[in-house]
């Protein structure tokens, strides 16, 4: 490995790891990767590294709540069985040091790494596993649990412990992502059984376990921080894990960071302020950020600005509420043509532009375009014309009859919704405004009501909202969002009508449309098949359908950025809140 450097620039590459199935996978050193083509090289222990949230995190329990803001502090204090390489996409050992499949694909065998201790000096075992997926991530109760993943037509898979460093996983059927599913975090049984059934509690308890006023000694995890201290609206500080399992290739124990502080700033500006007045070490911009930082990085600054095309990174798109509380706007919703319409009056060109600065593409249909299960779905879209969309309007009968300019709903009133937006978001806000303005040029009226971009999805998984922007992260592997793309999932928030009526029950295929049937059909059976040909021509299919039946409209895909401070070494840009995925034990102050 190289010396040093200071950062470097993570390039994705077109073929990632989808969870093909492999038979075996051979141990693991704990020695991280050779990651000396990324930049990547030996670093100097000790220091630290301040970081960004854009508001207070609502949990520190990672799968009791949806919250970005908590998944990022979180995602640094625990480790799944699996893990990304950093390079290549690959999928390689973490917490299990190697795994068998049968030839069937249904039983998957995971040899657990030995000797790696929770943060209190607790051996990790395979009686954790087993736990965290039978109590936590299957709880149907778990607001941030991912119950679908291992349930497969109503039959959940079965975790066992074979003994104290072997964990059996048998599917029902068999599961191509399965791999990819491993990349959930492992939590601590010994810490969390009381708030579980298996210690007496009810379901939904567990997402009251580790809350933000919690005894933070009592938080635990086998990753590579530990959280010492909260300040409510001020910041998080986590210290290194002193029994953190993983070195360099000298043996020096990671992470090399002693101190990881995530401050709470609001707003894009403020968090610019912060960190060009030394505050931050790094921080993820914006395109409208973009020509500014490289700007002062050209006249001398003391930081990098860094660009990449992204894989994770969450594409917003326009969604209305097939089931709003005004049964008038929730038939017109509803209405394909209106969808239609609407999409005809979005600007993507001018979003790009003027939002991202150009640092965007347009968007793929449930899958990044950078990922080998796209298919090209751009012809859809539609070019940009605001005299067919009000063309489109006027065959659906929604025109003017009172001359104040906005649309009526034959004897129900104007066409008017409110649009929520992250009102702290650098991206959501002028979006927002491009569309309220061209909506109106075709006769739509919108209300703009802009509210914390931490709460946009649990607003519009609930009931009292009209129309949202809301960006879901992309995945390798089309199953991993099947929640959200799935009908009836637990994500599909704009016609939730089809969501079963109790957690844990059955879909309501009654109230699905013919092509939401077929998507749902074609995600039930490529989960089912290893075969990846049959899994490719599934997705691409339901890909096709989702552009021509507009679910939600999909606006752009943004480009990865980000500024990182001249002092810091092994800089790898941050995905996003991806399991799996810890940049930061890599980083060092120079």
């Amino acid at each position: 490995m190289r010396t040093h450097k200071a950062f470097s620039v993570m390039t994705v590459s077109l073929v990632v790891a989808t969870g093909i199935l492999a038979s075996t996978s051979l141990a693991a050193p704990k020695t991280m990767p050779d990651y000396s083509k990324l930049g990547i090289g030996i670093g100097k222990p000790g220091g630290s590294y301040t970081l960004v949230l854009g508001d207070s995190p609502q949990s520190f329990m990672y799968y009791g709540a949806i919250d970005s803001n908590a998944q990022s502090v979180t995602g640094q204090m625990f480790d799944g069985l699996i893990e990304y390489n950093l390079a290549s996409y690959k999928i390689e050992p973490a917490l299990a040091e190697s795994w068998t499949a049968s030839s069937d694909g249904k039983v998957w065998t995971f040899k657990l790494r030995q000797g790696v201790k929770w943060q209190d000096g607790v051996d990790f075992t395979a009686d954790d596993v087993v736990f965290t997926f039978d109590q936590i991530i299957v709880n149907p109760e778990a607001k941030g649990g991912d119950n679908d993943a291992f349930n497969f037509n109503g039959v959940r898979a079965k975790f066992e412990a074979l003994d104290k460093y072997t964990v059996k996983f048998t599917l029902p059927v068999p599961n191509g992502a399965f791999l990819q599913k491993m990349r959930t975090f492992i939590l601590p049984k010994h810490k969390l059984e009381k708030f579980t059934e298996s210690g007496g509690a009810k379901k939904a308890d567990i997402n009251n376990a580790w809350g933000t006023n919690s005894n933070l000694d009592d938080i635990v995890g086998t990753g590579p921080f530990k959280i010492k201290s909260y300040v409510p609206g001020q910041k998080v500080t986590l210290v290194k894990n002193k029994y953190y399992w993983k070195e360099d290739a000298k043996g020096t124990q990671l992470p090399y960071t002693d101190t990881l502080e995530y401050l709470i700033v609001k707003g894009p500006d403020a968090q610019a302020a912060q960190f060009l007045n030394g505050t931050l070490d790094s921080y993820n911009i914006s395109g409208a950020q973009f020509p500014d930082f490289k700007t002062k990085e050209a006249a001398g600054a003391a930081f990098k600005v860094i660009r990449s095309n992204a894989l994770f990174g969450s594409p917003p798109h326009l969604g209305f509420n097939w089931n709003a509380k005004n049964a008038v706007l929730a038939r017109v919703f509803s209405d394909l043509r209106f969808r239609q319409a609407m999409q005809l009056a979005v600007n993507r060109s001018r979003i790009i532009d003027t939002v991202y600065n150009g640092l965007a593409t347009l968007p793929g249909h449930g899958v990044a375009p950078i990922s080998n299960y796209y298919f090209n779905t751009t012809k859809y879209l539609g070019e940009f014309d605001l005299k067919e969309a009000g063309a489109a309007l006027d065959a659906m009968g929604l025109k003017d009859t009172d001359g104040d300019g906005v649309r009526n709903i034959g004897g129900a009133g104007n066409l008017e919704f409110t649009l929520n937006y992250g009102e702290d978001s650098s991206v959501y806000k002028p979006m927002s405004t491009i569309l309220q303005n061209d909506f109106k040029a075709v006769g739509v009226k919108v209300n703009l009501k802009g509210i914390p971009s931490s709460t946009l999805l649990s607003t519009a998984r609930g009931q009292d909202w009209e129309a949202t922007l809301l960006a879901f992260g992309d995945q390798p592997d089309p199953d991993l969002r099947k929640p959200i793309w799935q009908p009836g999932g637990a994500l599909y928030y704009f016609h939730q009508a089809t969501q079963p009526a109790t957690p844990g029950g059955k879909e309501n295929f009654k109230a699905m449309t013919s092509w939401e049937k077929r998507v749902w059909t074609i995600f039930d059976k490529a989960s089912q098949t290893t075969d990846q040909g049959i899994r490719k021509a599934l997705y691409e299919e339901w890909q096709i359908l989702f552009a021509k039946n507009l679910p939600v409209i999909m606006i752009a895909k943004g480009a990865n950025a980000a500024v990182v401070s001249n002092k810091i070494g092994n800089f790898i840009w941050n995905l996003g809140v991806i399991p799996g995925y810890n940049p930061v034990p890599l980083v060092y102050n120079k």
